[in-house]
């Protein structure tokens, strides 16, 4: 165990080494972002991967093992940074990582096509860290802009070993794993000192020897008929041009995840339900009782069963061509041009990235405005997030679309029109969370916007196979993990309500019963209220108890399409105006019980975690109040 006084002077931060049973060497890979750290980490480390925190953090770090040589070396992903100055907590937990000596070796990895600025971060390590390695990244994009890099002078000229790399394609890995075997082997530096009274770096002075160097070791050749790169990036500076792109585009995700998803969930739908029937005969061989059948199977198993079948589909079609986007370079520049308008509300520009996160899991969201440096800003962000509507809730969005066309007697070609309208409903969410961010920003978390940096990556070809394991696995399986762990419980409490009695009379129509006449009051009724509430752990299930609630069943049924869904909605006193309230409900009411717990973490404030339930709710009650008066002041 190390301890390492932070650059405040003030708090400890603890590593502890690696058991004797687990040892491995350690490789800390570390440079500015958008280097390609993360495609050469995934190059080096396959599918070896897991995520955790930093000891006694709930910043996360990427660990991944690999075997050269017969030794085992452990890597680090490191936070990208710019400097060894900390701007955000993530580079801080880096650099007093990196600083406390733990790490057998540094590899600080470079772009290739923009040498001189990314080798300042090398050049502050290596007078810290001996036991650096520089790794010159993207070799065969310099290639194709007529760069050629003389590494041998470049090693020279730094003092330590430089080696060329191309991650995306995994060429140079073995190089580079030969030159981490030979700094390892070689180690025993000096713990390097971080003490934040020691003289700062000059960074004009380093950038002026930078200078040199490159223009020693860097040769440029013409290049001929080679698409300009730069004409993509200022066609979307222009923001006539890239907020409409981004627009058309988020519509193009979710017509396709609309389409797409019909036939696999009722593939899935019909699979699962078989299943409990083949369970159901397994529980009368055992002469269970009628009781824990009931809990087991009709509660939690249908539950869970209705869940996976209306959510995983979805989100396997979602996740990939949201992540294919993000892959490409087009979040961070719809990022760049909302900039400017989270300004305006006093916030920041990253909590539009963070947004974006908030699409797939209103939790993932939240950690990740971890980006953000400023605690107010970070905080807006965090109390915010869930007003833009998660993939968990886009089930019953879309089906209730489906209900409004039927209520209103309008056709929709192919999913066309419920597309469009679930893209009005999407942008409608992320302007309200604007004007959220602004009440937030002028009140309660007043202040002045803080500048930041935003890199803007070059466009890439985006990788399939990387997109498909990290959309499937790292995103898609986890949410569904997640929906899945909430839900079983979830299952049999409802099936208790829905039998159990109170007297003569069953408990779920005494509590709608009870919640109606506040229901009404904002256009919808007690047992939608009632589905909100007890849908609270997964908003997966909200639609499904609602529709249990309006028959009268024991358990959790399966309409029959959309067509039956809207004619159960309709005879439990639907109208088209009960539909619009439910949409506006459904996105701006209080975040699961997952994302709630995630911002009590992040915050470590229970007054945060209750305001971050209260502020969509109230948006929404309001919302629904307001369209509710109009209505009737109007005769509608």
């Amino acid at each position: 165990m190390g301890l390492t006084r932070s650059s405040t002077g003030q708090k400890l931060t603890v590593f502890r080494k690696t058991k004797p049973e687990q040892a491995c060497k350690t490789v800390a890979l570390v440079g500015n972002p958008n280097v390609g750290k993360s495609t050469l980490f995934n190059a080096l480390t396959g599918l070896k991967q897991h995520t955790g925190n930093w000891t006694g953090k709930t910043v996360e770090n990427a660990e991944g093992f690999c075997v050269h040589r017969g030794v085992r070396y452990r890597f680090v992903d490191m936070p990208g940074t710019y400097s060894l100055s900390a701007n955000s907590p993530e580079e801080q937990i880096a650099v007093d990582y990196l600083c406390s000596g733990q790490a057998d070796a540094v590899v600080i990895v470079c772009d290739a096509c923009a040498l001189e600025r990314t080798l300042l971060l090398a050049v502050q390590l290596i007078r810290k860290a001996p036991n650096a390695i520089v790794c010159v990244n993207l070799l065969d994009e310099a290639r194709k802009r007529g760069l050629t890099i003389d590494l041998a002078r470049l090693s020279e000229r730094l003092g330590v070993p430089v080696v060329g790399t191309s991650a995306r394609s995994k060429n140079g890995i073995l190089p580079l794993l030969d030159a981490v075997e030979a700094v390892c082997a070689g180690k025993s530096p000096p713990v390097p000192s971080c003490d934040s009274t020691s003289p700062a770096d000059d960074t004009g002075a380093d950038f002026r020897v930078l200078e040199a160097i490159v223009a020693d070791c860097i040769r440029t050749e013409p290049v001929r008929h080679v698409l300009d790169r730069e004409v993509p990036d200022r066609l979307l500076s222009k923001r006539w041009i890239s907020l409409p792109i981004g627009a058309a585009l988020l519509f193009v995700v979710f017509w396709l995840t609309l389409v797409g998803a019909n036939y696999p969930s009722m593939w899935l739908s019909n699979l699962l339900f078989r299943l409990q029937t083949v369970l159901q005969q397994g529980m009368d061989l055992l002469h269970a009782p009628a009781w824990l059948s009931g809990i087991l199977l009709d509660g939690m198993y249908r539950t869970l069963a209705w869940v996976v079948s209306v959510m995983l589909p979805p989100m396997a079609i979602f996740f990939p061509l949201f992540t294919l986007m993000e892959d490409a370079g087009l979040l961070p520049r719809i990022a760049f041009q909302a900039d400017k308008r989270f300004a305006a509300c006093h916030a920041c520009g990253k909590q539009a990235l963070t947004i974006c996160m908030g699409f797939g899991c209103n939790a993932a969201g939240v950690v990740g405005c971890r980006i953000i440096a400023s605690k107010r800003e970070r905080l807006i962000a965090i109390l915010t997030n869930a007003m833009v509507p998660c993939n968990g809730r886009f089930p019953s969005l879309i089906s209730v679309i489906v209900v409004l066309f039927l209520a209103c007697n309008l056709p929709d070609a192919g999913g066309f029109a419920s597309a469009l309208v679930l893209s009005g409903i999407v942008l409608f969410a992320i302007v309200l969370t604007m004007c959220a961010s602004w009440l937030l920003g002028h009140t309660l978390l007043r202040g002045v916007p803080s500048s930041y940096v935003l890199e803007i990556p070059p466009f890439r070809r985006p990788q399939i196979g990387k997109v498909l394991v990290r959309s499937l696995l790292d995103r898609t399986l986890y949410v569904l993990g997640r929906a899945a762990a909430v839900a079983a419980p979830c299952g049999a409490l409802l099936w208790l309500l829905a039998n159990c009695t109170i007297g003569d009379q069953h408990i779920l129509p005494v509590l709608t019963g009870f919640l109606d006449p506040a229901g009404r009051t904002f256009g919808l009724d007690g047992t939608m209220l009632l589905a909100f509430l007890l849908g609270s752990p997964a908003n997966e299930i909200v639609l499904p108890i609602a529709y249990m609630i309006y028959q009268n069943s024991a358990i959790l049924t399966e309409p029959a399409g959309n067509a039956a869904l809207a004619a159960a909605f309709f005879a439990g006193g639907w109208t088209w105006k009960t539909a619009v309230c439910f949409l506006i409900f459904a996105v701006l009411h209080w975040p699961c019980t997952t994302t709630l717990w995630t911002i009590r973490r992040e915050t470590k404030s229970l007054g945060y975690t209750v305001l971050s339930a209260l502020l969509p709710t109230a948006f929404g009650l309001l919302l629904c109040l307001l369209f509710t008066t109009v209505c009737r002041i109007l005769g509608v």
